[in-house]
């Protein structure tokens, strides 16, 4: 009776098993994203790819799964997209340069695999000049952050903020790109109103919350700082908190972080999400981009700000389409890392003040 009844139970876990999915290994997760140091809640880049990733699979009815390295290191990134592989991905979204060394490896390895690395290209580590190698099963998507970044920094200072600034997390392309962007925009609304702006300049170092940057922000509110532009995934959360004590403004960065905090008047965006679901519904159409480095920009509606949920006083609609139609339009010329350099920014840029604070 007692073995009757031990089969009997195993014979329906086993059922259970197969009925939720849980034993099928034939087909597995098709669409697998990768995170990076951050989450796929990190209120940042990671959060808008597995956004883009989770809708699209479940509007195509395919299987999905996310994939967080244990460690902050190439073999524990690497060991995520061999695990995706073995689980039967097919195609396999990684945000941030982290991944660039990474997807170099994988796209040989995995030839029959296809790879999204948003905010980078594959490149080999060897290679001192950092040539992107993109082959035909991978496509590379960046943004022209520095014209979000431009916009945010316009729109500030034309709603009367004088007093603004810019915290970093690391010093690398993307968030330079913001922060040269976010400059000129100051500069240009300035020059505009025949006024001048004092702008603080600091990298954090890193991506993660901390008291140290937190108390940092509080010193900046503290001089008379109006507003700092928050570029950097959880940094986000320190500067807010500050913020709320000082009762200062914030801006997001990358995706609309309005519902973060009440402090946040707009936020610079990419279009993460249409990115990631233009390549999965290129990749499905047998139409994927492979051995592409793809620029989003206004030209092609990849940045903007969110006018729904800005909390501006002056700056309004017409303002940022009138702004927006120029900048796609190729009319308005903003310095990003390859122009220029941080200790040159300041004398072209005559109506900031650019302080920058170490």
């Amino acid at each position: 009776m007692k073995k009757a009844l031990v089969l009997a139970l195993c014979l329906s876990m086993v059922f259970v098993l197969f009925a939720c999915g849980g034993g099928d290994k034939k087909e597995g997760y098709e669409v697998a994203m990768i995170t990076d140091v951050g989450t796929i809640d990190d209120k940042s880049f990671n959060q808008g790819t597995w956004e883009g990733v989770k809708e699209w699979a479940e509007e195509n009815g395919l299987t999905y799964k996310y994939y967080q390295p244990t460690e902050n290191t190439n073999d524990a990134r690497l060991e995520q997209i061999d695990l995706a592989v073995k689980n039967g991905a097919k195609v396999i979204a990684t945000p941030g340069f982290l991944f660039n060394e990474i997807i170099f490896t994988a796209q040989d390895k995995y030839p029959d695999v296809k790879f999204i690395l948003i905010d980078g290209a594959p490149a080999d580590p060897k290679d001192e000049t950092g040539t992107p190698v993109i082959k035909k099963n991978t496509v590379g998507i960046t943004f022209a952050e520095e014209q979000a970044g431009y916009l945010a920094g316009y729109a500030a200072v034309k709603d009367g903020y004088t007093k603004i600034g810019f915290m970093g997390g690391m010093a690398v392309p993307a968030v330079i790109r913001y922060g040269y962007g976010f400059v000129q925009g100051a500069n240009d609304a300035a020059k505009e109103m025949g006024i001048n702006v004092d702008l603080k300049y600091n990298y954090t170092g890193g991506f993660v919350a901390s008291p140290d940057i937190k108390a940092k922000a509080a010193g900046w509110y503290a001089a008379g700082t109006e507003v700092i532009f928050s570029c950097g995934g959880a940094i986000f959360d320190s500067i807010s908190a500050a913020a709320e004590e000082a009762k200062g403004s914030v801006i997001g960065v990358d995706v609309d972080q309005s519902s973060q905090s009440k402090t946040v008047i707009t936020s610079a965006i990419k279009g993460l999400s249409v990115a990631v679901k233009d390549a999965l519904t290129a990749y499905k159409e047998d139409k994927f981009p492979g051995g592409e480095a793809l620029v989003l920009g206004a030209d092609k509606d990849g940045v903007g700000l969110p006018m729904k949920t800005s909390q501006f006083k002056k700056f309004n609609k017409d303002d940022y389409e009138k702004l927006f139609k120029s900048l796609k339009a190729g009319e308005i010329t903003i310095p990003n890392d390859k122009d220029t350099t941080l200790d040159t920014l300041g004398s072209k840029v005559p109506n900031v003040v650019l302080g920058i604070v170490e």
